[in-house]
């Protein structure tokens, strides 16, 4: 049997940490006394997040949808952290705002290809580490999109209805001491937010303001929440 950690600082591994919740998470975590593992596509905000959160914090690019890039990356984080205690499932893409039938195949394929497939990459390569160890709670980010759904955003929504049977699915087959959510974090002032709302997302709370709320939640999350769909509230 796996034996268990006393120390309360974590592991957190993060995706889509170059912008928006990604970024806001990693900050607070970090600033908790947590050690976070973040990825992200973007080099550019990849390394201005290295430089201002520094070791022994792991920032990498990696595009989640790429199974063999996911698979490095994994190895590498295990290598030089650990088993992750908190994964979060966090990157994700919006398609532009468009009528279904007037989206490119092209665009359809790199929502479902983030968002769906790469979250499957992601918990591929992660949970037998996290299974070995005995510990370990899973949350894939989900959308009030995820249970509802609005027009021009589409393959948005099908990629999040999508993560909320997926997570369901998942948290039947994990074994003891592991756990997985699908969360839906409400609704906040992002760049995907923008894209979709326009000015009237300056309505809602910023990325920052979230997190302060967020990662408390976060940290109370346990196996007996397994399965349960959540909202950051």
């Amino acid at each position: 049997m796996a034996t268990k950690r006393i120390n309360t600082n974590k592991v957190v591994v993060i995706t889509g940490v170059g912008r928006g919740l990604g970024r806001a998470m990693a900050k607070e975590f970090v600033a908790q006394g947590h050690r976070v593992a973040g990825c992200s596509r973007n080099d550019k905000k990849l390394l201005s997040l290295e430089k201002e959160l520094g070791g022994p914090n792991i920032f990498s690019r990696v595009n989640v949808a790429d199974d063999s890039s996911v698979k490095q990356w994994a190895e590498n984080v295990i290598k030089e952290l650990g088993a992750p205690d908190l994964l979060l499932n966090n990157a994700a893409l919006i398609n532009t705002n468009r009528f279904l039938w007037d989206l490119s195949a092209k665009e359809f394929d790199e929502v479902v290809d983030v968002n769906i497939k790469g979250v499957a990459n992601v918990i591929r390569h992660f949970v037998k580490p996290m299974s070995k160890a005995g510990r370990g709670m899973i949350v894939n980010f989900s959308s009030g999109w995820g249970r509802s759904a609005s027009p021009q955003v589409a393959p948005y929504c099908a990629t999040k209805w999508a993560i909320e049977g997926m997570t369901q699915s998942l948290a039947q087959e994990l074994p003891e001491g592991l756990a997985a959510v699908p969360l839906n974090p409400g609704i906040i002032n992002t760049d995907m937010l923008q894209s979709c709302f326009g000015p009237s997302a300056a309505d809602f709370p910023s990325s920052e303001e979230w997190a302060t709320i967020a990662i408390p939640f976060l940290l109370g999350l346990s196996s007996k929440n397994n399965g349960q769909s959540l909202t950051v509230n």
